[in-house]
């Protein structure tokens, strides 16, 4: 890893990212994509060491409150944030101030902080998403190596869950050909609804690949699933969107399952409530 002093923290829609790049080694990751101009090797994880002077600043500057966001590009829970603490400071100064946050991750490390989680519930919202794509585990250990299995995450739902924060479950990517089935939709699916999440967010039975991405998840398959890669051609060129075959009936039984549960979905609805800043705490109390 190596430490910048960036510019800012705080994006227009008030979204943040402590640092670039991640270890946890995910095949599908977006992030890697030529798109983002990353100027440094993936893994080597450049570290944002000003994030809490800024976001302090940031911070005192607002005339009012608003949800925090971070962990939409890189997770703030990577290996390096068990010694540099980053995060935490962080999620410190978003507390002392009375702001609310929405932070998402893959790993329990999160669970360090269920203190100041809790708090900023308290005070003002605190909402946490956590990635579950693949309920086998063994599968999910090839997908996702570097960090927690989607059972360890299940058990941060629960926790979350007994301390009264919501949740909210990214139910993506679905890889085409590898977990898009109904026995690993079904599995997540229960998972979501012992821990009583609020909502699932998805985008659809599918992933996207661009330019970077798709080379290094080509790349993974040819190691993991020998001659999968060629299937991915033939069925989707050079295609940005990839959908599973399985995506209506897939969809179909996810649907059900979260009507019947009274679990919230689609992007819309799910963005807004993660962006929405309660005006007092009785609208915030109303909400769950």
């Amino acid at each position: 890893m190596h430490f910048v002093d960036a510019k800012g923290i705080l994006s227009a829609q008030n979204g943040m990212n402590l640092y670039r790049g991640c270890t946890h080694g995910c095949i599908y990751c977006d992030s890697r994509s030529l798109c983002y101009q990353f100027k440094h090797p993936f893994e080597d994880i450049e570290v944002k060491q000003n994030a809490p002077i800024l976001l302090e600043e940031a911070l005192r500057k607002k005339r009012k409150k608003c949800m925090i966001g971070t962990g939409a590009m890189c997770d703030p829970y990577m290996h390096c944030e068990e010694k540099l603490l980053l995060t935490r400071k962080c999620l410190e100064l978003i507390d002392e101030y009375g702001f609310g946050l929405a932070i998402q991750t893959k790993s329990d490390l999160i669970l360090r902080d269920l203190d100041l989680l809790v708090s900023i519930h308290k005070k003002a919202k605190c909402v946490v998403q956590i990635t579950l794509t693949t309920f086998d585990e063994a599968l999910c250990r090839i997908l996702e190596p570097n960090v927690c299995t989607t059972w360890e995450r299940s058990r941060v739902l629960n926790v979350l869950r007994d301390n009264g924060i919501p949740a909210v479950v990214w139910m993506s990517p679905i890889l085409p050909f590898i977990n898009d089935t109904q026995e690993n939709l079904e599995g997540i699916l229960s998972y979501c609804i012992d821990a009583r999440v609020y909502g699932i967010l998805e985008f659809g039975i599918g992933m996207t690949l661009r330019d970077g991405d798709r080379e290094y998840y080509y790349q993974e398959l040819d190691k993991h699933f020998p001659g999968l890669k060629e299937k991915y051609i033939n069925e989707y060129g050079n295609a940005y969107q990839i959908t599973s075959r399985n995506q209506n009936s897939l969809m179909n039984i996810f649907r059900q399952t979260c009507d019947k549960y009274s679990i919230v979905y689609g992007a819309e609805k799910l963005f807004s409530y993660l962006h929405a800043f309660p005006e007092n705490r009785f609208e915030q109390m109303t909400l769950f």
